[in-house]
């Protein structure tokens, strides 16, 4: 089945890629598993919506390459670890997994709840806020960028670069696919490389942040390169600026469009784990991860040729009733919950630990100060596409 997008579209209808999708793509998930879980679109690729093709995708790297010809950002060389395939890709993630392992993850908790509090304490008594820039937004950031031992006051500039990179149409205004969109995620690509390197010159080996770590890291005895530092660097700050924010967009706004939901979360905060999990599956804020085909295959039934690019729907994948016959339901009393939000296989998020422990104080240190939320009248959220965050929250404070 061909697909072909028009000049007026603000993206790809059936990749993800528009406002209206993002905003309840679970509908659209459905439709693509049961009349085209392969389908190739014209200009776009192979578009994988079934679970257990999903989850072979990403667990076959020697067929399915995650390298830098399935997508470029703005990066001169492959990002690391996202973009290097086995076997290289071990030796890095032998260095980085043990600083995101769940014990040091464990270590933030009480420095995360702080930021989550004073964060509180600055609108303590307002009667409305934006939630996205009073909260979603400043507080994963502040967190990373402490671990990455950025200056705090940096973060307007980071946060330019980072959407240059992720959403330049948004920047732009612009198609997706606008030649232009892609001329500014090159030029700012560059900009991410000279911020880096500037960094990098005032650093030293063994600095007690996350930078410092690298400069001091070794790889099978061998210290890692500056073109490794940057290229890491680089994948950090699109990643780690964007993603927990926007599952924190995705969170509060099923909250708050589900009251009763969100009062057992007040009413028994064990549940909130759980209800992390739940929210990740059923919200997947990455929608889309891509891969390219290294060989030719084929995918439930769809041919597929060596080269070809494949775009691999996570949130699908989360919501598919041959997984779990009540997959269209939330419920925070799942025994299982074995989805694939962060990805699956070696290249699975190295910061799901981080993440999950956002999430958890997050909900929890929220909810315990401010039981009652809901939506400002006549403001309808528009989640950006591909990685679902929202550009603005107006979000009424004490009421249901």
């Amino acid at each position: 089945m061909e697909l072909t997008a028009t000049e007026n579209d603000t993206g790809d209808p059936l990749d993800g890629l528009t406002p209206e999708v993002s905003q309840h793509p679970q509908t659209l998930y459905r439709t693509l598993r049961e009349h085209a879980p392969a389908l190739r679109k014209e200009g776009v690729g192979v578009i994988v919506s079934r679970y257990d093709d999903v989850s072979d995708l990403l667990r076959n790297p020697e067929l399915y390459s995650s390298g830098e010809e399935a997508g470029r950002l703005g990066n001169k060389r492959p990002l690391i670890p996202l973009q290097i395939d086995p076997p290289e890709h071990q030796k890095f993630r032998k260095l980085l997994d043990p600083l995101f392992s769940p014990q040091r993850m464990r270590e933030l908790e009480d420095r995360i709840a702080d930021v989550v509090n004073q964060l509180i304490d600055s609108f303590e008594g307002d009667a409305e806020i934006d939630f996205v820039t009073q909260f979603s937004l400043p507080f994963p950031s502040s967190v990373f960028l402490t671990m990455l031992g950025l200056p705090l006051d940096e973060l307007p500039r980071l946060l330019e670069l980072k959407d240059g990179i992720i959403r330049p149409h948004v920047q732009l205004g612009t198609s997706v696919r606008h030649p232009d969109a892609d001329a500014l995620r090159e030029r700012t690509g560059e900009r991410i490389y000279e911020y880096f390197d500037a960094v990098l010159d005032d650093r030293a080996p063994g600095d007690d942040d996350l930078i410092g770590r690298f400069l001091a890291g070794e790889v099978d005895g061998n210290r890692l390169t500056r073109y490794e530092i940057l290229d890491i660097c680089f994948l950090f700050l699109i990643a780690g600026l964007d993603t927990v924010s926007a599952a924190l967009d995705c969170f509060f706004r099923y909250l708050a469009e589900h009251p009763d939901q969100r009062a057992e979360l007040v009413n028994d905060p064990s549940l909130i784990p759980a209800a992390v999990e739940e929210l990740l599956r059923w919200e997947s804020p990455v929608m889309i991860v891509p891969r390219v085909a290294s060989h030719d295959t084929t995918i439930a039934g769809c041919p597929v040729s060596a080269g070809d690019s494949i775009l691999v729907m996570l949130g699908s994948a989360n919501t598919d009733e041959t997984r779990a016959p009540d997959a269209n339901q939330v419920r925070w009393n799942r025994s299982r919950n074995p989805h694939l939000a962060f990805g699956g296989g070696v290249h699975r998020c190295l910061g799901s630990h981080l993440a999950r422990l956002e999430l958890r104080v997050a909900l929890g240190e929220w909810h315990a100060r401010i039981p009652q939320y809901g939506f400002k009248p006549g403001v309808e959220l528009k989640h950006t596409a591909g990685v679902r965050s929202l550009e603005s929250f107006p979000m009424i404070l004490g009421v249901s």
